[in-house]
């Protein structure tokens, strides 16, 4: 396939990358040290100091508002404690086509289990919208003493109303038909650490979908889906493969380093398919601190998900916005396209407005592609972009509350909203 060339391109030269940098010592990034100096996540070499209590966030603001306290906060615990370090809950507004208005309550943790662990997180929101859509995901990832392990939970609840548009890239806005469904996703791995930054593991994943039904179908001819093959239930078990590289040292909102992601999933009739198929994600992220001396990041993703053989239930085809924290294809809406392979790459400019750390904005473009159902290969590409700001909401675990706008192709477009980082 033609995307195999363009990951193969990305790996070679992360690998590079890392391979160059192989025999340096691993530093975490404290939460607030002593000294005068920081080390790079990715060179090791001195940076200057990020003095989080000399920083601002929601949580000043608000506690001086109602004399919490006066001034700022500061952290007076050990460099990395054990302390549960909460952002949220947070109420929130958004608006897109696939959804409507929303309501949104958010939070997020993270914490370290050891002075020697990496920062572990828990993520979880609910979300109500306009179109009486349900989204309940909880999503953790936890590291135990020394990084040895890398414990990655993936459970939600949909109830999700959506439109639909078919299968490849050639669709248009006018395609779009409503279907209803409910899903619940139970995903999980365990990975073990066999060098430094590098972990393997296995891990299970199941999902399942009932109720689906297509609302209100164009009458003149058979669907996408119901030529590939509309059921009210879908269903797929199987255990992952999983490969991590991951010199980041905080996942909600990476300063430097760099992360690779790899599952292999077969999904085999043993595990109560009705039949055999098997998937592939490739997720490359790299971040550069930009100008070096600055507290700017240069962001880049490549996310590869590949149908290596056989065939997914459609709803569990890769689909714009269907990876795992739904980010992917900023300026369309969520399953605007959909197809047996995927192709995104983007990238992102994070820059702060106030020297106080309070406020920052982005710039970003992407583009995507999807195979077409008859030819298998890569026929179009659909680009978006866009810009949005972020309000730092507890700056001792840098969360940030990320509100962007983007668009894309045929007046496309849409209000986007995170709690963190979008990668």
């Amino acid at each position: 396939m033609k995307i195999t060339i363009g990951v193969a391109t990305i790996i070679l030269w992360l690998f590079s990358s890392f391979t160059a940098k192989a025999q340096v010592g691993n530093h975490a990034i404290p939460l607030a040290i002593p000294d005068s100096t920081v080390f790079d996540t990715v060179v090791r070499k001195p940076r200057p100091r990020i003095n989080y209590n000399n920083e601002l966030d929601i949580i000043d603001i608000v506690g001086n508002a109602f004399h919490k306290f006066k001034g700022k906060r500061v952290d007076t615990g050990e460099i990395k404690s054990k302390k549960l370090r909460i952002a949220g809950p947070v109420p929130a507004a958004g608006y897109s086509l696939n959804t409507g208005f929303a309501g949104i309550v958010t939070a997020n943790a993270s914490f370290y289990t050891d002075t020697s662990a990496n920062t572990s997180t828990i993520l979880s929101s609910f979300t109500y919208t306009a179109n009486n859509q349900i989204i309940l995901p909880l999503q953790t990832n936890i590291w135990t003493k020394n990084s040895k392990y890398n414990i990655v939970v993936d459970w939600r609840y949909l109830y999700f109303p959506s439109l639909t548009y078919g299968l490849g890239m050639l669709t248009t806005a006018s395609d779009g038909y409503l279907i209803n469904y409910s899903a619940i996703r139970a995903h999980q791995a365990v990975l073990r650490q066999l060098a430094e930054d590098m972990y393997a593991g296995i891990g299970y994943n199941l999902d399942y979908y009932w109720n689906i039904k297509e609302i209100n179908p164009p009458g003149n001819k058979p669907t996408d889906f119901e030529n590939y093959g509309l059921t009210t239930t879908e269903f797929a078990s199987g255990f992952t493969f999983n490969f991590l590289y991951d010199t980041r040292k905080n996942s909600i909102n990476p300063q430097a380093g760099n992360f690779v992601n790899v599952i292999y999933r077969p999904n085999l009739t043993i595990f109560g398919n009705t039949s055999s198929w098997r998937s592939l994600v490739v997720d490359i992220r790299k971040y550069i601190p930009f100008p070096a001396s600055s507290q700017n990041v240069l962001a880049f993703w490549s996310y590869e998900w590949l149908t290596v053989d056989g065939k997914a239930p459609y709803l569990m085809l890769p689909n714009t916005g269907g990876d795992p924290y739904g980010n992917t294809g900023r300026g369309y809406i969520p399953g605007r396209f959909r197809g047996a392979n995927m192709a995104y790459l983007e990238g992102e400019y994070r820059f702060r407005i106030l020297n106080n750390g309070l406020l920052g904005g982005v710039v970003f473009a992407n583009a995507q592609s999807f195979t077409e159902q008859n030819t298998n290969t890569f026929e179009a590409v659909a680009p978006g972009f866009g810009a949005g700001i972020r309000l730092k909401l507890n700056k001792f675990s840098r969360t940030n509350v990320a509100l962007d706008y983007g668009f894309g192709l045929n007046g496309s477009g849409g209000i986007f909203v995170n709690l963190g980082e979008v990668f």
